[in-house]
Order: C-alpha cells, then sequence, then structure tokens
C-alpha cells in the first residue's frame, strides 16, 4: 500500500506564540474603537501593510485595486485626516464595537504568526446602525521587544458591493 502524506497537525489556539497574537489582534481591536489611533499606529512594523482588498480572492495586493492598501506613511496620513482639523472623517465619526473571534493559526514559527480570524463591527452614527463583517488575517512578528503587524488585511464580506464611507478605521 502506498504511503500517503498527512497534513501536520494543527497548531492549537493554547499554544504560547499563538495566544500572543490573539492578544495583539485583540488590543488592536480595542484601540480602534476607542479611536487611539495614535497607539494603533505603534502596533504596525515599519514596513507593515494595512490592506483592505475589493476582490475577495487575490493575495496581490501590489497589483490590484484596494479600498485600502497603506504602508507606514498613508497610515500616518490616514490618522491624520481622522484627528486633526475639520475633516468629515473626524468630525462625523461613528462610534464602533467590534468583536474579533474564530481564531485559527495558519501557520506559527518562533518569529510569526499568522492568524485568521472574523471580525463584526457594529458602527452607530447619526442614531443609525451598521453592520460590518470580515475574514481578517493579521501577520504578526513576535519579538522579546515588542510584537508587531507586519500585515492586516480585511476582507469584506460585500467588498465587490458599493461600500459607503466608513469614518472609522476596520
Amino acid at each position: 500500500m502506498p504511503e500517503t502524506a498527512t497534513a501536520p497537525a494543527p497548531v492549537p489556539t493554547t499554544d504560547p506564540r499563538v495566544v500572543r497574537a490573539i492578544d495583539l489582534a485583540w488590543r488592536e481591536a480595542e484601540l480602534l474603537d476607542r479611536k487611539d489611533y495614535e497607539t494603533w499606529i505603534g502596533l504596525f512594523t515599519d514596513d507593515g501593510r494595512y490592506v483592505i482588498p475589493i476582490d475577495p480572492d487575490t493575495d496581490d495586493f501590489a497589483g490590484t485595486l484596494n479600498l485600502v492598501y497603506d504602508d507606514a506613511r498613508m497610515r500616518r496620513m490616514r490618522v491624520t485626516r481622522m484627528t486633526e482639523g475639520y475633516a468629515i472623517a473626524a468630525v462625523d465619526a461613528a462610534r464602533t464595537v467590534r468583536t474579533v473571534s474564530r481564531f485559527v493559526p495558519e501557520s506559527v514559527t518562533d518569529d510569526e504568526v499568522v492568524l485568521r480570524s472574523a471580525q463584526v463591527l457594529i458602527a452607530s452614527k447619526r442614531g443609525r446602525h451598521d453592520i460590518w463583517a470580515a475574514d481578517l488575517v493579521h501577520h504578526i512578528r513576535l519579538s522579546p521587544s515588542g510584537d508587531r503587524i507586519v500585515l492586516k488585511v480585511i476582507r469584506l464580506v460585500d467588498s465587490e458591493e458599493a461600500v459607503p464611507a466608513a469614518g472609522f478605521l476596520l
């Protein structure tokens, strides 16, 4: 009988490296709901990316159209627009509460964890509540000096439809 290759056993969410990654994803969600964008910026590596693709299946973010494709400079500009002066994104920003759950470690090394999860966000603005649902992928670099996000991909479940202006970060 021929030998068949077996898939490696999945890494449990109780693995200490995965726990660190989940803690960072939860911290990020809490900072975004509090609109603590300055602290949020510090969660990313200098070369980190924040991406909201339109195509739900693409991994070629640089070569396809995205709702958001931010490097450090663009994240800083986005936060500035949301926090300084008179900008509709800042003045009329929605209040948000998000839940991030369904964590699945995709790959785990001593240096990096790739973590998939689901996010449901409720945004309240002008007496109206909107629901934003997305699959998330966080690439998190583990370091004794502090874990950081290398890549965050937010795949909105309705990304191919008309998406309203948010006035908050996903």
